[in-house]
């Protein structure tokens, strides 16, 4: 069994992080510590596990970490848990700078263990599949993406979140985003961005081969707006990316097996790893330098 510490107490910790350990059959909780204790502890009592009150108290009693906290706290408890030789089943984006990113990066490498970012949509099979099939046939020029999504509502459990208040849909959902168009289209090579009305923010991105592709991006969007579109245009025609056929707790199952497969083969070659994590993490940091001012980045 691996043992799993888990590291946050949030509705997204608790509905699809510990229940989709607890529920595996080859997981375990070792344990759980939030920054609000009460929370920590009732989450750890649910189920029957122990409430660590220090960090690395928890890296020491578990074989890898899930973490479900603000990107900034998550990079640094990676950067930790990787350092003690702990396999790493992280949020998404890795972090909210490219620095912690590579720290990440750097200690994972260094140590050897295994790592994965929990990108949702990646872990859904039908659109593994329809990435890798629309990748094989090539020949795509131009990406468009619209994700539009209303957070802000009363009862969202997300609504509250300070970090997605302050960072916005380029950081909450742009890793989305550019996890389904990257396996297709490739590396980012140059970034162009603006923002629009009730927190929109619009990516255009060109691609390793010349390829582009144009993302628009919102938490805010009015509730009667809210879609997910996502089209690639080339060659071979359209095609138009699938939603995922499974929820994100049978997501999170999968993304616990892909660990358990890289950790059991001693492979290190994961497609969405921390190295992939800073891919995303260096598309973002370029976007916000192009909106901040008003220029091209290179990535």
């Amino acid at each position: 069994m691996l043992r799993f510490g888990l590291f946050g107490t949030g509705h997204w910790a608790a509905e699809t992080h510990a229940a989709a350990i607890d529920a595996h059959p080859r997981a375990t909780l070792a344990g759980v510590w939030g920054r609000n204790p009460e929370r920590a502890g009732a989450l750890a009592a649910r189920h029957g596990v122990p409430v660590f009150p220090d960090v690395d108290a928890l890296i020491d009693a578990c074989d890898a970490v899930a973490v479900a906290l603000p990107p900034d706290v998550q990079a640094d408890i990676a950067f930790r848990a990787a350092t003690a030789g702990r396999h790493l089943l992280l949020d998404k984006p890795l972090a909210l700078s490219l620095a912690d990113a590579d720290r990440v990066v750097a200690a994972a490498q260094q140590s050897g263990v295994a790592s994965v970012v929990f990108f949702t949509q990646r872990y859904h099979p039908n659109i593994t599949g329809f990435l890798a099939a629309t990748a094989a046939a090539g020949g795509w020029q131009h990406a468009r993406g619209t994700q539009f999504a209303s957070i802000f509502q009363p009862g969202n459990p997300y609504g509250e979140s300070r970090w997605r208040h302050e960072k916005g849909a380029l950081w909450d959902i742009g890793p989305h985003a550019l996890s389904l168009v990257l396996p297709v289209l490739g590396r980012v090579t140059r970034v162009a961005a603006t923002d629009g009305p009730s927190g929109l923010v619009h990516l255009l991105l060109t691609h390793d081969g010349g390829a582009t592709s144009s993302l628009s991006l919102t938490l805010d969007a009015p509730p009667a707006a809210v879609t997910r579109d996502f089209v690639f245009f080339g060659e071979n025609g359209v095609e138009v990316v699938p939603p995922g056929d499974g929820s994100a707790l049978t997501a999170y199952g999968t993304a616990i097996d892909q660990l358990l497969e890289e950790i059991d083969a001693g492979t290190r070659d994961h497609r969405c790893d921390v190295r992939f994590g800073r891919e995303v993490v260096a598309v973002l940091w370029a976007a916000e330098v192009a909106r901040a001012q008003s220029r091209t980045v290179e990535v």
